[in-house]
Order: C-alpha cells, then structure tokens, then sequence
C-alpha cells in the first residue's frame, strides 16, 4: 500500500464551485521525550527569548506598578503563560518573570514583611502535551500552577483577573491558513506552494490578513483579561519592514519543504492535490503591521517595540543545519503529518536536511540579523 492512501491522512475535497475545503489549523508541538520531541529540541527558541530576558525586565522595573497590582489582589499575583507547549523552557520564562516582579516589588515596599504569592497558569491547545509539561515541573517552585487548554484567540481567563502576560514564540502560528489560498478559481489560490515565500502578492496580502484578524483577536481576549495596568509581553518571529520572506532563511526553509513535497508527489506517493491544499499556517509580521493591530485594538499603551537578532552568538548558519531542521520538526512534524502521513512527513525532512546543507552557501546569504520581534503592551488605565 502507498503511504498515506488512507482518508485520514487526506482531510480536503474540491466542491463544484472549485474551492479546497481544507484549513489547517495550527497544532502544539511533538509532545513526549522522543527523538523529535519539544523537550528535547527547544534549545534554539530558549536561545532566542533570552536575548530579550533583561529588555523584559528593564520594562518591568520601569513601567510595573507591582504594588498596585498587589494591593488590588490580595497580594496574589496572576502570571500567563500563552503558548506554553511543553517545556523546558516555559520554566525559565516563568522563573525570569516571577524574579523582576518579585524585586520591583522589593524595590516599592522595602520595608514590607508581606510576600508575594504567584499563580501561573500555563495555556496551550487542549492537544498539547500537558503530562510532559507537568511532570517535570521543578519541584523546588515558589508559585502555584494551573493548565488552562485553549486557543488563545478567545477568552480564556476571567475578566481582569491576570496582571502579566506572555507569549513566546507562537503568536506566529494563525488560527487557520487563508480560507482563499485553497480557493482554485481566486488569484490567491496558492497552487504547488505551502507558505506565502515567493508566492504571489495576493497570498502576501491573505497571509497578512489572516494575521490580522487572529492578532486582533489575540488582543481583545488580553484586553478583557489583563487587569488595568497590567502587562502583555510578545517575542515572536518578525521581519523588517518592507523586507520580503523570501529574503530570510526561514524563507527558503519553507520554499524547500514546498519543493521536496512537490517532488514526492511526483513519484507517485500522493496526489499533487494534497499539497496544492496545503498552506502552512505561520505568519512573521513587521513592527509596522504589529503596532497597526495594536493602534486598531486602542486599549494597549506600546511600551516597547523592536526588532532584534535571535541568534547573536550564531556565527555561521552552515554549523547548525542539522540541528536547527530537528528543532524545526519537533515544532512543526505534527501538521504535515496530519496533511501528508508519517512515511512521507519523515522523507521530507530527511531530504529537507540534506538538500539545505548542499545548498549552504545560498542559506548563508538569506541569514538575517533583525528576524525577532519583542513587543512590550501596558493595559490601559
């Protein structure tokens, strides 16, 4: 039998008015303590939030009325985590943030013999893996948790019930792909592609939209959630603005992945149609479109903004290729594998690894600097 001759691995069809009904919705990374699992494989996102560990708490310091929030709360302090997938590295975000809360706290009420105490409430999608996140909590916590499941492109928490917030490395994955990609008859029907790199500027623009609304969205939950004057804090891919995907090497990381699926579908192992119905949902916005959603929403004052370099300490891209397409794979495996099957999901990255380091050179011209985006939000008051 052909690997993924099964209808479970073909969720589309093609209905008379010539659309693909298929949205791929995003899904947590590869659970457990595997090979290609998220434990194992998270290195290069904690890397990267670390470069923005002092600029988060250089915000707090200056900008967190911890007092504030304190006395309003019975000194209980309500910490989100949005995104959390399944660790290590939620519990280096939450210890960092729990340490600047606890010593602007020290630093308004020296004299206090009152303490703090904390309540982190991690989120992900009611798939995620949750037993791995738990069971290796640190047992040496100083605050109490709580799972909450869910798509934090709704409610998910009380209304003015959390004081700080932050979501690493997933607002880029968007509820849905754009409906109209899949559309056959639409000039944004993005046929042969699987991302919006070096497709057409109709797809830009869907990709964008799609953002858009799911970034708005993202905010408006967080408005209602975050007690005034509390913090919301976002480190996510991003791009400069202007600057084309297909510019960077995350870009031609997807270009390849697109290419090698087309190539397999050529030799007989799926219907070229599944990748045609297939659009990967993951979006890298500009500071430009950031601040747009966050002006349009009104209720968030922009404390900080920037881009940076995810990778200071990286010298050279060719030095990590292996390593970076398993990091790749723990995060993403699980929606091609949905789309494609588990044989075909394999070869494209065995053929993915391959092809990237023949292609080395060219993956060191599109290596840029500034492809992270921190953005510190205050509640309005």
């Amino acid at each position: 039998m052909r690997p993924n001759s099964s209808i479970d691995h073909q969720p589309y069809q093609i209905c008379r008015e010539g659309k693909v009904k298929m949205v791929t919705n995003a899904l947590p990374p590869n659970g457990g303590s595997g090979t290609f699992s998220y434990s194992k494989n998270s290195y290069f996102q904690k890397l990267s939030s670390s470069v923005e560990e002092r600029k988060i708490e250089e915000e707090i310091q200056k900008k967190l009325d911890v007092q504030k929030l304190a006395c309003g709360s019975n000194k209980i302090i309500r910490v989100a985590d949005l995104g959390c997938a399944t660790g290590p590295n939620t519990f280096t975000n939450a210890k960092k943030v729990l340490e600047a809360i606890k010593h602007k706290y020290q630093n308004q009420c020296p004299n206090t013999e009152t303490t703090l105490e904390f309540h982190v409430l991690f989120n992900d999608l009611p798939s995620n893996d949750f037993n791995t996140l738990f069971t290796s909590l640190p047992h040496d916590r100083n605050y109490f948790t709580s799972g909450v499941p869910g798509s934090f492109y709704n409610r998910l928490f009380p209304q003015s019930s959390i004081h700080f917030a932050y979501s690493t490395y997933a607002l880029h994955f968007l509820s849905k792909s754009p409906e109209v990609v899949q559309e056959m008859n639409s000039p944004a029907w993005n046929k042969g592609r699987i991302h919006y790199t070096s497709a057409s500027k109709e797809v830009v623009d869907a990709y964008a939209a799609q953002f858009a609304k799911d970034a708005a969205k993202f905010l408006d939950a967080r408005a209602l959630e975050l007690v005034p004057g509390g913090m919301l804090v976002i480190v996510m891919p991003g791009v400069p603005n202007g600057m084309s995907y297909s510019d960077i090497v995350n870009g031609l990381l997807f270009d390849s992945m697109g290419s090698i699926l087309m190539d397999l579908s050529k030799e007989g192992l799926f219907d070229e149609s599944q990748v045609d119905s297939f659009n990967f949902p993951f979006y890298a916005p500009s500071p430009e479109e950031m601040t747009k959603v966050i002006e349009m929403n009104g209720e968030f004052n922009i404390e900080r903004m920037e881009l940076t370099n995810p990778a200071p300490w990286l010298k050279s891209m060719n030095q990590v290729i292996p390593e970076w397409i398993i990091h790749v794979r723990a995060v993403m495996e699980a929606i091609f594998t949905r789309q494609f099957g588990n044989e075909v999901t394999h070869e494209m990255f065995q053929r993915l690894t391959k092809e990237l380091s023949e292609k080395s050179e060219l993956v060191e011209t599109k290596h840029r600097d500034k492809i992270q985006i921190l953005v510190v939000l205050k509640r309005k008051e």
